[in-house]
């Protein structure tokens, strides 16, 4: 189920939502850990099983350790077990497939596997599962005695298939105790239109030529059409992206919870270091805490420094997927922060703040292509195309395509900066009826518009459901 579909806006949501609020504040964890359990079975029956055995091995862990920590022996021993078998479970379906297929194709063997289904969100849930028990070890949080709210933190459902990454340092007081006024209740609504806008009305819109262009052969792709194919992802995986989490923060506030913002316009920044500062921050934020930092973080030498951030790299190109191009996709940004660290900083100040945003701009774009292509060999041959190897600079298909996409493309560009939304904030001044009257009829009308859009189109994915 995702949140963009009519039977999450009009069957299940309005359902939890009456529930909840009907039941005492005694009852409401249980009703959510419920839902949330529901929401995850209704696309993956199968790995329901996982989720409860993940859930009371790591409810147990979590005690064993502060157990063991006052008792003042075995918590680094039981931390290292209960991490491998969370690590050892996302590796196995996550890692094993691109294992195997690369032992085949280096040894003389042939090593039958078979293709196994990705359990959805099991690359954020156990991050955030992991984030629980070092926070544990490091005596930052008390262990969760309450098997419901363990439950709930592990599988709430507004959060559970794409983040954010919520640490359980942020949300234990939440889980114990929250209030929803009307006034929290109407911004997380707003939250949640505002995202399934950006999602429905913007991201699946521009998919479209995305979609089109990666269906051209690349042989036969002019320069134009493979810049525009790229130019579509940007845009789509950013209003995809960041509108889930928009939703997520919305659905979060409708019943109490406060998660930390995703996303801040990352595509207005003047560098790539900016860039992974407003791209995705739940994710930097929980390799910073928990790789980076404990590795000895920028307070090292600098041989040590650069190994640090070329690990965390390479494991956040891990992360997003088991193929060799996000192996390249981590390798290729942490290059380039380096790079941005040891050998342009001083240069970079001197330079236009325009001049900045568009070379982060070409950077960037350049990961994307690394980033959708099913191949690292695809990638650098999309990329070739860009710069016109092989092929013409524009063709007939490719203007085009450009002519008739221009005016979403201008209107994705606009709406992926603040300014849209500063504008929007200042509509009536210094009277509040009236910008209160016009929000409510365009979050009204984006709504309807984005229901109506759902009844006649079936493209509906959400693109980080596969990491």
């Amino acid at each position: 189920m995702v949140f963009s579909s009519l039977v999450f806006l009009f069957t299940f949501l309005p359902l939890v939502l009456i529930f909840y609020f009907l039941v005492p504040r005694a009852a409401k964890n249980p009703v959510l850990l419920a839902a949330s359990l529901i929401f995850y079975a209704w696309g993956e029956p199968v790995y329901l099983f996982l989720m409860l055995l993940s859930i009371g091995f790591n409810y147990i862990c979590g005690m064993e350790i502060e157990l063991k920590l006052k008792r003042n022996q075995g918590a680094k021993k039981a931390l290292i077990f209960a991490v491998a078998v969370n690590i050892g479970l996302l590796g196995f379906f996550k890692y094993s497939g691109f294992l195997v297929g690369n032992l085949n194709a280096l040894l003389p063997v042939d090593i039958p596997w078979p293709d196994l289904a990705l359990p959805v969100g099991i690359s954020f849930y156990t991050f955030q599962i992991l984030s629980y028990l070092i926070d544990v070890y490091r005596r930052k949080v008390h262990a969760q005695k309450n098997l419901i709210s363990f439950g709930l933190y592990v599988t709430m459902f507004p959060q559970l298939i794409a983040g954010p990454i919520v640490q359980y340092a942020d949300i234990d007081r939440q889980l114990k105790s929250r209030t929803v006024t009307w006034e929290k209740f109407g911004s997380g609504t707003v939250y949640f239109i505002r995202g399934l806008g950006k999602k429905v009305l913007l991201a699946n819109m521009i998919g479209g030529l995305f979609d089109v262009v990666s269906a051209m052969p690349q042989g036969e792709m002019s320069a134009l059409s493979a810049w525009l194919g790229c130019l579509a992802y940007t845009f789509q995986i950013y209003f995809d992206f960041s509108g889930y989490s928009d939703m997520a923060i919305g659905l979060g506030r409708m019943f109490g919870f406060e998660f930390m913002k995703n996303f801040d316009y990352p595509y207005i920044s003047g560098s790539v270091t900016e860039f992974w500062r407003r791209w995705h921050i739940s994710l930097s934020s929980w390799f910073r805490d928990y790789v980076y930092i404990p590795l000895g973080g920028n307070r090292t030498t600098k041989p040590k420094h650069i190994r640090n951030i070329m690990a965390v790299w390479l494991l956040t190109g891990l992360w997003h997927g088991a193929s060799w191009n996000f192996v390249a996709w981590g390798v290729y940004y942490g290059l380039i922060l380096m790079t941005e660290k040891y050998l342009l900083a001083d240069v970079m100040e001197r330079i236009p703040v325009l001049v900045r945003r568009v070379c982060t701009m070409l950077l960037v774009m350049i990961g994307w292509v690394l980033f959708f292509s099913p191949t690292l060999s695809g990638a650098l041959t999309y990329l070739g195309n860009m710069v016109g190897i092989g092929v013409p600079a524009a063709d007939a298909e490719g203007i085009y395509l450009l002519m008739s996409n221009l005016a979403m493309l201008l209107i994705l560009a606009a709406g992926s900066g603040p300014w849209v939304h500063k504008i929007f904030q200042k509509i009536g001044g210094d009277r509040q009826a009236i910008r209160i009257a016009v929000q409510c009829v365009t979050y009204t009308a984006m709504l309807l518009l984005c229901v109506a859009c759902l009844v006649t189109d079936t493209y509906n994915p959400f693109l980080y459901f596969r990491f």
